[in-house]
């Protein structure tokens, strides 16, 4: 049996008749940057989320640079992040001369362990940035809390966790801007790059929505720097055509998570998600100690795997100048070094899951 990780194609099929309709509507009106798909995929993303306001953007990586941007972060100043996430979260708080303070995670959900972040917080801190990492929302109530005591922003980088809830609530509404990403692999993907900002905060709106667009307050009048961070047309529609069926996809990887948990958690370390809050799975990851083992047979199996990730961020090169060690933020490293993340997608059908965790447990006797 081949399995397939994203299983991308097969939702194109299945949803092929609307997609190719809205990229065919796009084409005959030929109106590809902020066409009106933008503006519609927009207000369905409001009306999903519950927020105030939602910005599309060219990414992921730009809608935290907005995010930034729009609270005039200035440069020295810090903020607080967790190393065990994608590059693009602390990329971002350097590429604006920002400086990235690490703090260790949780080794149970592998988010920003709030216990921690207190003892990071200096006078020039500005912000905490928790990411919802694998699709789970952080400590939400206890980062707001450390927040309002030392009057900082958050902003949340959920580019993994579109649609996930927090005490019943998007997580929008459990920070100051929410940061996501809809490139193809994520939860909700488009055919190309996009991304989107949410924020219930008037003011951090406007400037958004002038900053992607190089500060335009209109045509040729710039109030801001900005930059060119629209999301185009296409992508837009493609949106649009996937957005109506997402819920109910969520619901699906819920389900496939619990059946490959059912079937691993006496043999392996399986994902745990907190009570009060909910994940939308962007990748269903174990921990095993004999990794590169497990890896290679399931590629034997035609099962493919990913390791999301392998290095921490504080030992990555581009981050030498902090001056940080191996041995500064020990759970991350260590979970670096186990975790793997098996096939997940809403498609996957009980026999896949079976054959995948049979597979998994067999390397692991």
């Amino acid at each position: 049996m081949k399995i397939d990780f994203a299983n991308l194609q097969h939702q194109y099929q299945v949803y092929k008749k609307d997609i190719d309709a809205n990229i065919q509507a796009v084409l005959n009106k030929s109106n590809y940057i902020m066409g009106e798909e933008v503006k519609l995929l927009e207000q369905q993303l409001q009306y999903f989320t519950g927020a105030k306001h939602a910005i599309t953007c060219s990414n992921g990586t730009d809608a935290l640079l907005l995010a930034m941007m729009a609270m005039e972060i200035q440069p020295d100043d810090e903020i607080i992040t967790t190393p065990f996430t994608f590059i693009s979260t602390a990329e971002t708080v350097a590429f604006l001369k920002i400086k990235p303070v690490f703090v260790d995670i949780d080794e149970e959900t592998f988010n920003i362990d709030p216990n921690k972040i207190e003892a990071a917080i200096t006078n020039k801190t500005k912000a905490i940035m928790p990411v919802s990492l694998y699709g789970q929302p952080a400590d939400m109530d206890e980062i707001n809390a450390i927040a309002k005591k030392h009057n900082l922003k958050v902003i949340i980088d959920g580019a993994q966790a579109f649609g996930a809830t927090y005490k019943d609530k998007m997580e929008v509404h459990h920070c100051d801007i929410y940061t996501t990403s809809f490139f193809p692999a994520k939860p909700l993907g488009c055919y190309g790059d996009g991304g989107a900002v949410f924020t219930n905060n008037e003011q951090y709106a406007e400037k958004m929505k002038m900053m992607r667009v190089h500060g335009q307050s209109k045509r040729y009048h710039h109030k801001y720097i900005g930059m060119g961070g629209r999301l185009d047309t296409l992508q837009a529609a493609v949106l649009l055509a996937k957005l109506p069926h997402y819920k109910n996809e969520i619901i699906a990887r819920q389900a496939v998570a619990g059946k490959y948990t059912q079937a691993l958690h006496s043999s392996v370390k399986t994902p745990l998600v907190k009570e009060n809050r909910t994940s939308v799975w962007a990748q269903y990851t174990i921990r095993v100690e004999n990794r590169q083992q497990l890896q290679e047979h399931l590629t034997q199996e035609g099962i493919p795997t990913a390791v999301h990730y392998s290095i921490p961020l504080h030992l990555q090169e581009c981050f030498q100048y902090l001056g940080l060690q191996k041995g500064c933020f020990p759970v991350s490293e260590k979970v670096c070094e186990e975790v793997v993340s098996l096939p997940m997608n809403p498609f996957l059908k009980n026999k896949e899951i079976d054959y995948v965790a049979q597979a998994v447990k067999t390397i692991l006797k």
